[in-house]
């Protein structure tokens, strides 16, 4: 028998880039935490979201600390998981473009921004930045690393 598991009451996520690198990383504080929103999106059925702007930025910083081949693994890895990379089309570009411009925002960050609010779901971050948003953001807080 199958059981159908509704979605409606159920929190949604998306996860900027910070918090994917903080779980590919393990650090301390970052990876339990994505690791249990992660197991929890597999019990539901319910992938956790982001940006392919953010994955970008996921992939560049992989590289960048860890080499070429670390950033390919990171990108194995990434398929593997419960994640689903929502496009950046011309729309999207627009709202985060807006979203930038009126709470400050770096670019990538407002991608991560306007797809939580897009969806109704929180953020998943270590950057204190959304703070200043205001209550229309839901924020999931993370602990800072020094290396962001």
């Amino acid at each position: 028998m199958r059981v159908s598991v509704s979605h409606r009451n159920v929190r949604r996520y998306v996860l900027d880039a910070n918090a994917l690198t903080g779980f590919f990383e393990d650090r301390e504080g970052i990876a339990g935490k994505i690791e249990k929103l992660l197991s929890e999106a597999l019990r539901q059925g319910l992938p956790l979201l982001m940006s392919a702007v953010n994955w970008g930025e996921v992939f560049y910083v992989a590289w960048r600390r860890h080499g070429e081949v670390y950033a390919q693994q990171t990108e194995a890895r990434l398929g593997e998981l419960p994640v689903e990379v929502i496009a950046a089309d011309r729309d999207r570009a627009s709202r985060a473009g807006a979203f930038k411009q009126k709470h400050s925002l770096g670019y990538a960050d407002a991608f991560a921004a306007e797809l939580a609010i897009e969806r109704g779901a929180w953020l998943v971050t270590a950057d204190p930045e959304f703070r200043k948003v205001g209550k229309s953001l839901a924020l999931y807080p993370l602990p800072r690393h020094e290396n962001q």
